[in-house]
């Protein structure tokens, strides 16, 4: 892997749409003054870079049960249990699987990931439990599917059609795609990542139950559209103490006022995902209303560096891959850097943690490694090592020209 420089790759193109709104203005134009007025700021921010971006969410559920399924085996210590919750009319069936850590009050990672293969790695797996970590997960997709606009991509390139036939897979793509929670909570406008959200409250709800788990040191962790969800979820759920979106590309951690066009390490050039994107290829995700901005991202009333903020005063840290490009990592590093003045406003800069790797679009074992060392960073104290803070570009000029208030 390449050490992280500003030279690593070249942007050949940067589109920036609008300067980021400010945070620090209230819905009435009155600018905060101090860090008492941060949870009255919060709930008005919680209404764009929530309820717009992802729909309105559904609520707490009426009840939840948890059913030991296999406990222990042989290897690796895993256990998996099924949950039951959402509405007693109609309950949301979903299976978590825990590899515990070797002590009693484990950290724990909770990811929705299990849809996809990298979960299922021995080395992944192992990093976790070697450090005394847990890892808790779930097929998100088990909550609501991810399939209707993924397989119009598909169907365009006629590479899956056979598999289940056309007529079948048209109504999968004009179908809502809410799943068993949109059943339940049917009046709720919450695309997909605000379901899948929704599964990793449901995980840390069981773990309460289950009563093994440090419940001060759970983490949040996923990859793409996984780091998309598990923004959200740490965004709206204050028990995870750690927020760890991958590559969450748009409608994530990146930008939506910021576009790019760079040469990768390999020398190809690639182009960040923008909102259109993703209501050509994956209408079921977002909020119904987004799709309004298409061709506006200027005029949304929030950007990333929103939903980075509303994680604050907890541990933050956003992982992304120098040459991941369509995960816009000049974007995203500049909302980082806009969040960052939320953080120190409230006074906790330090629990703003980024780095980038070398390499493309998937969740390695060195962010799975970065992840660790932030985990007994907060737990234990442990130094964190040099691969934090570095960019793999040169630096842009701020995309905004506001501040911190000063609180004195």
């Amino acid at each position: 892997m390449s050490e992280i420089h500003e030279n690593l790759i070249e942007i050949t193109n940067y589109e920036l749409l609008g300067k980021l709104p400010n945070p620090f203005i209230f819905d009435d134009g009155k600018e905060m003054v101090s860090p008492v007025e941060w949870p009255r700021r919060r709930k008005e921010i919680y209404k764009s870079a929530i309820e717009l971006q992802y729909g309105t969410l559904p609520p707490e559920p009426e009840f939840l049960e948890v059913e030991p399924l296999c406990l222990g085996g042989v290897g690796l210590p895993l256990n998996s249990y099924r949950i039951k919750t959402g509405t007693r009319a109609n309950p949301v069936i979903f299976t978590m699987y825990v590899w515990k850590g070797a002590a009693f009050g484990a950290p724990a990672v909770v990811s929705g990931d299990l849809c996809f293969k990298y979960p299922f790695d021995l080395n992944y797996i192992k990093t976790f439990l070697d450090n005394g970590i847990s890892f808790v997960a779930f097929n998100r997709t088990e909550i609501a599917p991810d399939v209707a606009g993924y397989n119009l991509n598909r169907i365009a390139k006629g590479t899956r059609e056979h598999e289940l036939g056309s007529e079948v897979y048209k109504s999968l793509c004009e179908k809502d795609c809410g799943g068993q929670l949109k059943a339940a909570y049917p009046e709720y406008s919450f695309g997909a990542i605000g379901a899948w959200a929704w599964g990793y409250s449901r995980c840390v709800d069981a773990l309460e139950i289950l009563g093994f788990t440090n419940m001060n040191a759970i983490a949040f962790t996923g990859h793409s559209r996984g780091g998309k969800t598990a923004a959200l979820a740490g965004a709206v759920d204050e028990r995870a103490a750690i927020v760890n979106p991958n590559a969450s590309c748009c409608g994530g951690y990146s930008c939506y006022r910021i576009n790019i066009e760079a040469k990768t390490e390999s020398g190809t050039i690639e182009k960040s995902e923008d909102l259109a994107h993703i209501f050509r290829i994956f209408p079921a995700w977002m909020g119904p209303d987004m799709k309004e901005y298409i061709g506006r991202e200027a005029e949304l009333p929030f950007d990333a560096h929103y939903l980075k903020a509303l994680v604050a005063p907890r541990v933050l840290f956003v992982s992304e891959a120098a040459s991941d490009i369509m995960a816009d990592p000049v974007g995203s590093w500049q909302t980082t850097i806009a969040a960052s003045e939320v953080y120190k406003f409230l006074g906790c800069e330090e629990n703003l943690i980024w780095y980038y790797r070398s390499g493309g679009h998937n969740h390695s074992y060195e962010d799975i490694s970065q992840l660790v060392n932030v985990i007994k960073h907060v737990t234990e104290g442990e130094p964190l090592n040099d691969k934090y803070f570095k960019t793999p570009f040169k630096k842009m000029p701020l995309a905004f020209d506001w501040k911190a208030p000063s609180s004195n």
